[in-house]
């Protein structure tokens, strides 16, 4: 097949900025090219890297982006812009996954064949715009039922799917993780308030005063500039006041984002409790992250929204708190201090479960099941075997 991958207007591929979706689908981009697929993926111009080039199989195209801005009509605008640039870019192909939200609605078969939406965010009316789809890989059950409130007749081309996650060297994290005298509790992701940073910082000077409970410190890791979807430096710099003054220096660290997936897994590997509060209900649409974590065995904390809800269960393989209750932060502070109380045996279970629960995300189980449906979609026959 020939299949193109259009990104979004401001983070480049590879993935050197992150993003979720940026590394998933590069990866992704070269598994199938692996396997003899004709690929090519478009995305933001970055630094010196070159406009057209052809690695690991996969032919890029870079074109001219922009920064992402705190403000939505602005970016909705850029994200238009964009989309004339990579249409008129766009090679013939068997089939298109399209990362964005004005280009689906610039699509027609006559060009790219087939057309493929995952959407990044949650629908915010954008597919009452959209004709001539083929498949929408919905993140999670939520993300679904948003798009066909939205479009109705997309119900029967809509699938859940999760995301892709490389579980190879998290499983390697899992084999050697070991009980520790000192728990750690880790959050990584952007440095933002819509992830709940502020509850999970507030509940952590309370967990100062709980009674029973083992040694433990705080490990926050992510990006804070704005280009790159963090709060900015004074936001993150009101974070670290309030620890300051709260609690022990040796028991807190704010770090750097780690893009590398080495580097990530080391950072899975160490974290006891991976805590991710977000409360970002119109945003988050299923939680890489906590996935990354989960794999490794980290015992996941979240927030009661619905998208995590296809992750975790409550008390089986991680716990929920209710982010919508008159204290929220106490409902957090209860919750982590259940997690770091947990008998060795039973916090064992709980890691394993984990792990075990998200090995069906795992790159080559993941892109077979594509590929299964896009070869489907290419001979317009239906496929029964992606969702996960």
């Amino acid at each position: 097949m020939k299949i193109t991958i259009a990104m979004g207007f401001f983070l480049p591929v590879p993935p050197a900025r992150g993003g979720a979706t940026e590394k998933s689908w590069h990866r992704l981009a070269e598994i199938f090219a692996a396997r003899g697929h004709s690929v090519t993926l478009i995305s933001r111009r970055w630094g010196n890297w070159p406009d057209d080039e052809r690695r690991e199989g996969v032919h890029y195209l870079r074109l001219g982006g922009f920064e992402h801005r705190g403000n939505l009509p602005l970016n909705l605008l850029l994200d238009l812009r964009w989309s004339l640039r990579v249409r008129r870019a766009m090679p013939a192909a068997d089939l298109a996954v399209i990362h964005g939200v004005t280009l689906p609605a610039l699509a027609r078969h006559r060009w790219t064949g087939n057309t493929v939406l995952m959407p990044g965010r949650m629908p915010k009316g954008q597919y009452r715009l959209y004709r001539d789809i083929s498949r929408v890989l919905a993140t999670s059950r939520v993300v679904r039922d948003r798009v066909i409130a939205e479009r109705p007749e997309f119900e029967s081309l809509t699938k859940i799917t999760g995301y892709p996650i490389d579980c190879g060297p998290l499983l390697a994290a899992l084999s050697h993780r070991s009980s520790k005298e000192r728990k750690t509790i880790t959050y990584v992701g952007r440095l933002h308030p819509e992830k709940g940073l502020e509850l999970l910082v507030e509940a952590s000077c309370r967990l100062r005063a709980t009674p029973d409970l083992p040694p433990w410190r705080l490990v926050l890791c992510g990006p804070e500039d704005t280009a790159s979807g963090g709060g900015g430096a004074s936001y993150v710099e009101s974070l670290r006041a309030k620890l300051s003054t709260q609690l022990p220096a040796d028991s807190w660290a704010i770090q750097a984002p780690r893009f590398e997936p080495d580097r990530l897994a080391e950072i899975y590997g160490q974290a006891d409790v991976f805590c991710y509060p977000s409360l970002a209900a119109n945003g988050e649409t299923f939680g890489v992250a906590i996935a990354e974590a989960m794999a490794a065995g980290a015992i996941p904390v979240v927030s009661r929204l619905e998208c995590f809800q296809d992750l975790v269960s409550d008390g089986v393989n991680g716990i929920v708190f209710d982010h919508e209750s008159a204290d929220p932060a106490g409902s957090l502070t209860a919750s982590l201090a259940t997690a770091l109380r947990q008998p060795v045996d039973q916090a064992r279970t709980m890691s394993r479960r984990a792990s075990e629960s998200v090995g069906r995300l795992d790159f080559p189980r993941y892109a077979q099941a594509l590929l299964a449906d896009f070869s489907s979609l290419a001979r317009g026959t239906h496929s029964k075997e992606l969702s996960a």
